[in-house]
């Protein structure tokens, strides 16, 4: 059930009026068999693979949750009994027992992920080595992939996590933890909510909010906006590049970096756009995903601003426990010894972010391209960090740093090394992906792009003037996002202004919207994660 469906609205605006329709006890209810109808609408049997781990989470954590009252209960009852070394290992004892719920729950949930989204790219790389070998080669599984399970697997692992670490009490109600799993606007593709930030507000009663509720729209329409009349209409010259290789290569690979960077922003933060706007008319607090990336003057930067939840997630609970954990100690004493301190000490640091953006690539794709990806990502960060020392000294002795002009360079460098490394996402080969970066300094065409090759790409001059108007909007948005929210400040303009930036809105949607067959629109990118 596409977002920008007929049939998505529709479903929305029932959810809405039953949800305020009913007694505010069973709210959380409404939106519970709302979730269950819209991910049962995309195959019957997803339901038994979101189940499972729903099930799954909820007895681990229930078991895990015993074990933490069991273990306090004991030694307050037994203070006066017990030594401290005794207190010490009683506790480590009932922490082990919990460990191995929290790991066995994991390992069960991320397998039923890897089978699902990893089988045949395994089947695919051992059949590629077996005939280099002239050996007998592995049939692949027909697997469809569950909708949203990299987004649900990791909210629901870090719930598991979190309970084990002790920073909330696990949920009792195994229904409430359905909700938290499969709440229908951000399973697609996101954000990845903790339970400590998306509970506050799931499941509590909430009255109907005229000022929420245009909120909502507002930023719903917003959404629409960046996706149908901006990524919709972009994915046409942006497939035209990708798919005829032989005629476009040189400029026209650099144009599909910057074509496919925007077109990627639109998309995934449209799509973000309408999750955090239904949420809002239900009255809950979804968690921003975005901050104005594209205005960051470094690749870690960009990453504290891109996919917000993601790189947290992956931050808390793959990057910082591999850095402090015992082997990473002891290679850090080790790496000390033989590399000096300087050196030795960022060794285990760079182990862990390595790790981390191979499974980020990973995550993203049961493909190499995505795994080159995150290690590209992981190589420019780490480069950038042993530069640090240069860059002081280069600031120190030449102060353009504060200049607009040297950071307007900086976000320009880091735009267009992100767009650079994206290319992996559109060619989805990685030899094939070099070859073509690479005709930008062999076959600089741009006399042929000038003269007839933008007008190959399946685009009219008014879908390129459309465009540049509409981009130009998004960016000057942004930049008044910098002193606090728009819809505030048009809502103290009065509640004419508001009415008409929603007509205005609706009426540009309506009109200039790039639609398909049906008048349908293309899936999110995100959603194939």
């Amino acid at each position: 059930m596409l977002f920008t469906s007929y049939l998505f609205i529709g479903f929305v605006l029932l959810t809405l009026l039953l949800y305020y329709s009913f007694p505010k006890r069973f709210q959380w209810m409404i939106l519970l068999a709302a979730s269950m109808v819209f991910y049962a609408y995309s195959g019957w049997s997803n339901l038994i693979y979101i189940a499972v781990t729903i099930v799954s989470t909820y007895f681990a954590t229930i078991q895990i949750g015993k074990l933490q009252n069991k273990t306090e209960i004991y030694i307050k009852e037994h203070k006066q009994e017990l030594s401290r070394e005794e207190r010490k290992a009683y506790k480590g004892t009932m922490k082990k027992k919990q460990r191995i719920l929290m790991v066995t729950c994991l390992l069960f949930n991320l397998g039923i992920l890897a089978v699902m989204k990893y089988t045949n790219f395994t089947i695919d790389n051992i059949n590629k080595i077996a005939e280099m070998f002239q050996k007998g080669t592995i049939s692949f599984f027909d697997i469809a992939l569950p909708l949203g399970i990299s987004f649900y697997t990791f909210q629901t692992m870090s719930y598991l996590i979190d309970v084990y670490r002790a920073k909330h009490p696990p949920e009792n109600n195994i229904f409430r933890l359905a909700l938290f799993t499969s709440f229908f606007p951000q399973i697609i593709q996101g954000p990845i909510s903790r339970f400590e930030d998306l509970s506050q507000t799931l499941y509590g009663p909430h009255d109907r909010d005229r000022r929420q509720i245009m909120f909502g729209l507002q930023r719903i329409l917003w959404g629409f906006f960046k996706k149908l009349v901006i990524a919709d209409r972009l994915v046409i010259a942006v497939n035209s590049i990708i798919n005829n290789t032989d005629s476009y290569d040189g400029i026209y690979v650099f144009l599909l970096m910057i074509l496919y960077s925007i077109e990627l922003y639109a998309d995934f933060t449209g799509g973000i756009d309408i999750t955090i706007g239904i949420a809002q008319m239900f009255g809950i607090s979804v968690r921003e995903n975005f901050e104005r990336p594209y205005f960051s003057k470094s690749i870690v930067e960009f990453w504290r601003r891109w996919h917000i939840t993601m790189g947290t997630w992956f931050k808390d609970y793959i990057f910082y426990p591999i850095s402090v954990s015992q082997p990473m100690l002891k290679l850090s004493k080790n790496s000390r010894k033989v590399l000096g301190d300087a050196l030795g000490k960022r060794v285990p640091v760079y182990f862990a972010t390595f790790v981390t953006w191979f499974a980020t690539g990973i995550w993203h794709g049961a493909s190499w391209n995505f795994i080159v990806w995150g290690l590209l990502n992981c190589l420019v960060i780490i480069v950038s960090q042993e530069f640090t020392p240069f860059y002081e000294w280069f600031h120190k002795h030449f102060p353009y740093g504060n200049t607009t002009w040297y950071k307007a360079f900086q976000i320009m460098r880091t735009f267009l090394l992100m767009s650079a490394i994206r290319v992996l996402d559109c060619y989805r080969n990685v030899g094939l992906t070099f070859k073509m970066v690479g005709t930008i300094f062999t076959k600089w065409n741009l006399m042929d792009l000038l003269q007839t090759g933008w007008s190959s790409l399946g685009l009219t001059i008014a879908d390129y003037i459309l465009l540049f108007a509409a981009v130009l909007l998004v960016f000057a948005v942004s930049m008044l996002q910098r002193s606090g929210s728009v819809r505030e400040k048009i809502e103290r303009k009065g509640p004419f202004a508001a009415y008409m930036i929603f007509l205005l809105l609706f009426l540009c949607i309506l009109v200039f919207g790039a639609y398909g067959t049906g008048y349908d629109s293309n899936q999110f990118i995100y959603n194939q994660f």
